[in-house]
């Protein structure tokens, strides 16, 4: 398949650019396993949409606030967004931007008591030294919530709680798990008491999500890797629910590639590993059953993960009624419920 094949256009005036006042105030819209039947929801009725018994599996990493503006010793502006620890609390893996590119030495000051030094480069990816007292609290202090590009202004205060689900625990991710910023605890009690059972794994999402795919062929594009944990008890519940037949139901595309890349073979496996599984089209689905998801970009990954799931014209012929029904799109926009069908 090519990349063109999951291209859709979508004006500005859909990208939903700041989060509705309720977590659980957004529209869900909602495949049917009856032909072609789309259902207009909202998010408060997904207790509706339980089965007793499901499992819903929930991506509990929580957002850093990765984005750091500073100063070079020249006195040009430069960010450096970072990715992960590279071994230490102290490097970091990260991105960097800037006038002219950022060479080993480079000092970008973003306090009076806190700055990089970078030691080394490849093209944007660079490995920094980060200098403060209590590195952790710097980045705390000094970092912006690293919002997706196509929200397009500067971030505020409310992002720091609303571009981050209720349940985050683990610090790591560099973009949110959007899915999972529906929920809220009252919510997920009313979903408890309909039958559904919780469960938490953690893919700590990096900025790889929103980067296009550079080829046209899929057959030819190389994933971006993330890291992610599945513990010893989520791996217990959800084994045991398959061999029940009850659903597995990712909320997001994030919980569900962690659990299809620990579930090859049809088990879930514990542990901590790194994966960059690519899901498109005649991917053999191993261990969900349905995704909770929100609306994704053209030629994305993420909208070629739906189309495995739902089949490619389904999902396109979604997103088409969605727009024409006034749903708002990507991180921050509504969300759709997509059990797996398995016709095209």
């Amino acid at each position: 398949m090519q990349v063109r094949d999951f291209d859709y256009e979508l004006p500005e005036h859909y990208i939903a650019k700041q989060p509705l006042e309720g977590r659980d105030s957004s529209r869900l819209l909602c495949l049917s396993g009856i032909g072609d039947e789309i259902l207009d929801r909202q998010i408060r009725n997904l207790p509706d949409l339980v089965q007793p018994g499901d499992i819903w599996v929930l991506n509990d990493t929580k957002v850093i606030p990765a984005r750091l503006v500073g100063q070079k010793e020249s006195g040009g502006k430069a960010e450096v967004l970072l990715l992960e620890p590279a071994g230490t609390a102290d490097v970091w893996h990260a991105w960097g931007k800037a006038n002219k590119p950022l060479k080993p030495g480079t000092i970008i000051t973003f306090s009076g008591s806190f700055y990089a030094e970078v030691l080394e480069r490849n093209g944007k990816n660079i490995e920094v030294r980060l200098v403060s007292d209590d590195v952790p609290s710097a980045i705390e202090t000094y970092g912006h919530m690293p919002l997706p590009p196509y929200i397009n202004r500067p971030d505020t205060e409310a992002d720091k709680s609303r571009y981050q689900t209720v349940f985050a625990r683990h610090c790591g991710a560099v973009a949110a798990p959007t899915a999972g910023l529906h929920l809220t605890e009252e919510l997920m009690v009313a979903m408890q008491a309909a039958g559904a059972i919780f469960v938490h794994v953690t893919l700590h999402v990096g900025p790889g999500t929103f980067e296009p795919v550079q080829v046209e062929n899929l057959s030819e594009h190389v994933m971006h890797e993330e890291a992610y944990i599945v513990p010893d008890e989520t791996a217990e519940i959800v084994n045991r629910a398959r061999s029940e037949g009850r659903r597995v139901v990712a909320v997001g595309t994030t919980s569900l590639r962690t659990l299809e890349a620990a579930g090859q073979g049809g088990r879930l496996k514990a542990g901590a590993d790194r994966t960059a599984i690519f899901i498109s089209p005649g991917y053999h689905f191993q261990m969900v059953d349905a995704l909770l998801t929100n609306f994704h970009l053209p030629g994305s990954t993420l909208i070629m993960l739906v189309a495995a799931l739902a089949g490619r014209e389904r999902v396109l012929s979604a997103y088409e009624h969605a727009k024409a029904s006034g749903y708002r799109f990507y991180s921050y926009g509504d969300a759709m419920f997509v059990p797996h069908l398995s016709y095209p």
